[in-house]
């Protein structure tokens, strides 16, 4: 079993360590299996973060330390999956943007209601692909029923760092990382300049 200390960096690390990594999600007696290509990173210290303002029950699971679910809801409707990583007690999580499917197509095209690249290329498309719910928020992703899957981290040539989307409060930091090589990516940006 994971400890997961290898999430224990600053949360932009963490983000990029993620790219390339699995998630394994296991539905009754099928395995659906994803290859993370997006990653945006996410600390306490940052406004657009859910722990900005301290703990609460929503965000509690963000505190518990490396290799722990968080979920949220978008727009009350999309689940969002993060996984914690940094320290803990400090409310650090990298979401999990966009990831290309790798085993179980069929039953992701049967819980999204479409295939193709639009299957898995965004957050919210995402969890529904995997049947992602608040009820795995806090989940111990070394565990069954969703696993994280230690790969090699992506070459450097292959990471494009750009700001991060879809929020309105500090957007301009950098730290969307996502795998220049792939399909799946949810929306393709000007890298900042390293």
């Amino acid at each position: 079993m994971d400890d997961f200390s290898w999430l224990g960096l600053p949360v932009e690390e963490a983000a990029r360590r993620l790219l390339g990594c699995e998630l394994e999600r296991t539905l009754g007696p099928e395995t659906l299996r994803v290859r993370i290509v997006e990653t945006e990173a996410y600390s306490q210290d940052d406004p657009a973060s859910h722990t900005f303002s301290g703990r609460t029950a929503r965000n509690e699971a963000m505190f518990l330390g490396p290799g722990h679910a968080y979920v949220y809801l978008s727009y009350g409707i999309h689940s969002c999956l993060n996984i914690v990583v940094g320290r803990e007690g400090v409310g650090e999580g990298v979401l999990i943007r966009a990831a290309e499917p790798l085993e179980g197509r069929d039953t992701m095209a049967l819980l999204r209601g479409r295939g193709g690249v639009a299957l898995t290329n965004g957050p919210g498309k995402l969890g529904q692909a995997l049947a992602i719910d608040l009820g795995l928020s806090g989940h111990d992703v070394a565990l069954a029923p969703l696993r994280l899957l230690r790969r090699p981290p992506l070459g450097e040539e292959r990471v494009v760092v750009t700001t991060r989307i879809g929020i309105t409060k500090a957007a301009e930091l950098p730290r969307r990382f996502y795998d220049r090589d792939s399909g799946y990516v949810s929306v393709r940006a000007r890298p900042v300049a390293r």
